[in-house]
């Protein structure tokens, strides 16, 4: 009896597995089946992907006719410095605050770490003509001009990237000892000294969890940057990559051709350090 009804629990596991597998390849193909059209179709004509007469994905002159059609490599180049610039200064704010945040008891230090989660709960479209106008305003009074410059647009990035970032890092700080602090201070630390050698290397993996994020965040984002930088001389990617679709004539396979190059950087990034950004999102998500 006994041994009957090990065997029906055996094999109650084996049908439950076999269904939560063939679930997870659903998702699975759902989420991949994306990427594997936009790779095949960057390998047709044009003229296959205007009839639907899909054959062999083999035309890899797509890859070399994106950089000529439209000048990709400026708005590689924009990216990479928008983004990056992007990453160090909200990093940097985001760092100073979450560990203030976390470790500092000063009036109104709830109601910011509040308030700092509340600015996620709006709509950033709603900041887009009051931003412009105040561009404008700036230039006009003070002489500062900030639409189609990089400041202009990694201001308003980082403005939009650090209060979840503080967010994030508040959690890792607020999980490590302040034991370690106080050790390193007994030594001979300064307070900032103790941040600087103890603290941050622990914080190591919520750093570049967080820098991940706001790199990848930034490296999509297109309302902001098509209407901020009307100049190719500072638009980024995604900008450009909409230029292949025009009035008269969209060029889906150059476009696909770019979005895979595009999405290259971004993979690389991620599988290079995702073991670090997973492990920081989700002790950043539940400490603190």
């Amino acid at each position: 009896m006994r041994v009957q009804t090990l065997t029906n629990y055996n094999r109650r596991k084996k049908r439950l597995n076999f269904l939560a597998n063939f679930i997870l390849g659903i998702f699975v193909i759902f989420a991949v089946a994306p990427i594997i059209w936009m790779i095949a179709t960057s390998l047709m004509t044009q003229g296959q992907i205007a009839t639907g007469k899909i054959g062999a994905p083999n035309h890899f002159e797509n890859y070399l006719e994106m950089w000529k059609n439209v000048n990709f490599f400026q708005y590689f180049k924009n990216s990479i410095i928008v983004c990056g610039s992007t990453t160090i200064v909200a990093l940097t704010i985001a760092t100073l605050a979450g560990y203030a945040v976390s470790r500092f008891n000063f009036p109104g230090a709830g109601i910011f770490g509040a308030t700092v989660l509340a600015t996620q709960m709006v709509p950033g479209i709603m900041f887009l003509l009051p931003l412009y106008l105040m561009f404008i305003r700036i230039q006009e009074t003070l002489g500062i001009r900030l639409i189609n410059t990089y400041p202009g647009i990694v201001i308003v990035y980082s403005a939009f990237f650090i209060p979840f970032s503080i967010w994030i890092l508040r959690g890792f700080f607020a999980s490590i000892p302040i034991e370690l602090e106080e050790a390193a201070i007994i030594d001979g630390c300064s307070k900032f000294g103790a941040f600087i050698k103890v603290i941050l290397p622990v914080a190591k993996v919520g750093l570049i969890a967080t820098g991940i994020y706001i790199f990848l965040m930034a490296w999509d984002e297109l309302l902001f940057a098509w209407v901020l930088t009307t100049s190719s001389e500072v638009a980024t990617i995604p900008v450009g990559i909409r230029l292949y679709v025009g009035n008269y004539q969209n060029r889906y396979d150059l476009l696909m051709a770019a979005g895979c190059v595009t999405t290259l950087p971004v993979l690389l990034i991620f599988f290079g350090l995702q073991k670090q950004f997973i492990t920081g999102m989700t002790a950043g998500a539940v400490k603190g």
